[in-house]
């Protein structure tokens, strides 16, 4: 049990060809592994064959979290090139003499970083004054926009699909990407990374499970840069989570504890909704409604309240969401559930095939 708790216990060797580029030709289409928490079995099929793990009175729940255009590229008044990546969809907005101005907190790549002050030109309608230099290399900017603009209509003209860094885009982001790096149920602006368990539904997925007798509902995670930080403690227990905002409606919290008090079960897709419905769960295992910033940190020894089965994509070693996942099946279990599926080909992380653990 120790050893569950050492970073080195969560490594594994992932060939290169394994790390999807880009999604399968149909969301449905990537393949699904189906693990059998209680005898560790495993299954292996395609990802629409869900529909026949999934039992009428059952309940799925999605984050419906959507991605923003969070990577900007420009240049500095002196020329030199600027990436700015921004870490959080700005809330902070307010007019001014005729211009709109938004507060953001990001991470900028230059040959040499700005200081206080420097101006960065990020699209004809698109400029961004330094404002402070912050912890981590994270830099706080304002973003400058005629006040005839929308901050949403700006970014999607001149911002990027923040893909993660493991995905190789030479000439940057496609349209493909901007379509299918974002779940089909996706609504509340606002994470800077896809919930990629939920790239694989489709409309008419959806619906098949829906007339098969299976509600869904949503809550909201808006899926934060730190998602992607490197755990650098050897004592996983000692690693400080990111913070990132949930919100959970009223109507999703109570079909949520309907279906549970008659006893469907509750399906998660993905760990940011797994890690979403255990921070709103009480001590009694009932969800409450609401919204804040959820620092829930699951590693193994976790008591899940609310999460019966989950549905994940394949995770990075030695990261926060592979503990999360071995917190459900166990860690052995779960690496020796990888090196299966990397010997049968599969795709792994964001674009990449599916998983499920049932008991």
């Amino acid at each position: 049990m120790q050893q569950d708790f050492s970073l080195k216990a969560y490594d594994y060797s992932l060939p290169a060809q394994n790390i999807a580029q880009h999604p399968s030709d149909a969301r449905e289409d990537s393949r699904l592994l189906i693990l059998h928490k209680e005898t560790g079995a495993i299954e292996h099929g395609s990802f629409h064959q869900i529909l026949d793990l999934l039992q009428p009175g059952d309940l799925l729940v999605v984050n419906n979290t959507k991605v923003f255009p969070a990577r900007l590229l420009g240049h500095k008044e002196s020329g030199g090139k600027v990436e700015v990546f921004l870490l959080s969809y700005p809330l902070e907005q307010e007019a001014e003499d005729g211009a709109q101005r938004a507060t953001v907190t990001t991470l900028i790549k230059s040959s040499k970083r700005p200081k206080p002050g420097s101006k960065l030109i990020l699209g004809p309608d698109l400029l961004a004054t330094v404002s402070e230099l912050l912890d981590d290399g994270k830099v706080k900017i304002e973003l400058h926009y005629s006040a005839e603009l929308d901050l949403t209509t700006i970014l999607e003209t001149y911002g990027q699909v923040p893909l993660p860094p493991y995905i190789s885009r030479k000439d940057g982001s496609t349209k493909e990407d901007r379509k299918r790096y974002q779940t089909v149920y996706a609504e509340h602006l606002g994470a800077v990374a896809a919930p990629t368990a939920g790239l694989h539904f489709s409309k008419e997925l959806l619906q098949r499970i829906k007339e098969k007798g299976v509600e869904t509902t949503s809550i909201t995670l808006h899926v934060g840069h730190g998602t992607f930080a490197p755990v650098r403690c050897e004592a996983i227990k000692e690693h400080d989570i990111h913070e990132e905002f949930v919100s959970v409606s009223k109507e999703s919290a109570d079909t949520i504890n309907r279906v549970r008090q008659r006893g469907g079960k509750i399906w998660a897709v993905g760990t940011t909704t797994v890690r979403t419905l255990e921070f709103m769960a009480n001590e009694t295992g009932k969800l409450r409604a609401g919204d804040g910033w959820c620092k829930l940190y699951i590693v193994p020894g976790f008591q899940f309240k609310i999460v019966d089965n989950i549905i994940t994509n394949f995770h990075l070693p030695e990261s926060s969401l592979l503990f999360l996942v071995a917190a459900i099946c166990g860690r052995e279990k779960l690496l020796a559930t990888y090196q299966e599926a990397i010997e049968m080909g599969y795709r792994f992380y964001s674009y990449g095939d599916a998983m499920t653990i049932i008991p």
